[in-house]
C-alpha cells in the first residue's frame, strides 16, 4: 500500500518531472491511497491547465474521470478536528495535514515531491525517490 499526496497522482496524467517515478512506483505496488482532498486538488489543476491552454476542457474532464475511477477506492476520509489539530503542530496548510493524518491513520508514509511538507514532518513524508528505494 502507498499513501500518495496530489502532486504524486498528477504525474500519472500531466508529464511532468516526477511522471517516470510515479510510473515506477505504481509498477512496485498498485494499491495506492491517498486523502479524498486530492481529488479537489486534482480538478483544481485541470481548470488552471485548462484557463492556461494547456488542455482542452474534454481532455481535463477525461483525466479528472480516470484519476476518479483510479484514486477512488483508495480516498480516505479524515475527521476535521484532526487535520486542524495536525495543522497546528507541523504548521502546515489544513491540505496538507489532512495528507499527514491519513499518513498516521494508515500507519504509512506520505509519498510527496513538496519538500517543505517533508521538511515539516520527516517522520510522516518520504520523496518519490525514497519510496521507490524502500
Amino acid at each position: 500500500m502507498v499513501l500518495i499526496d496530489t502532486n504524486i497522482a498528477i504525474s500519472l496524467w500531466v508529464e511532468n518531472d516526477w511522471t517516470h517515478s510515479a510510473r515506477r512506483l505504481l509498477e512496485k505496488d498498485w494499491d495506492w491511497r491517498t486523502e479524498s482532498f486530492a481529488l479537489i486538488e486534482f480538478a483544481n489543476v485541470m481548470a488552471t491547465y485548462m484557463r492556461r491552454g494547456l488542455i482542452s476542457e474534454h481532455e481535463a474532464l477525461a483525466r479528472l474521470d480516470e484519476a476518479e475511477a483510479f484514486l477512488s477506492p483508495g480516498l480516505i476520509i479524515v475527521n476535521h478536528h484532526q487535520a486542524l489539530v495536525v495543522a497546528m503542530t507541523y504548521k502546515v496548510s489544513i491540505y496538507d495535514a489532512r495528507f499527514l493524518v491519513a499518513a498516521r491513520e494508515l500507519g504509512a508514509k506520505l509519498v510527496t515531491e513538496d519538500a517543505t511538507l517533508r521538511r515539516a514532518a520527516p517522520e510522516l513524508t518520504q520523496s518519490l525517490t525514497e519510496a521507490l528505494a524502500a
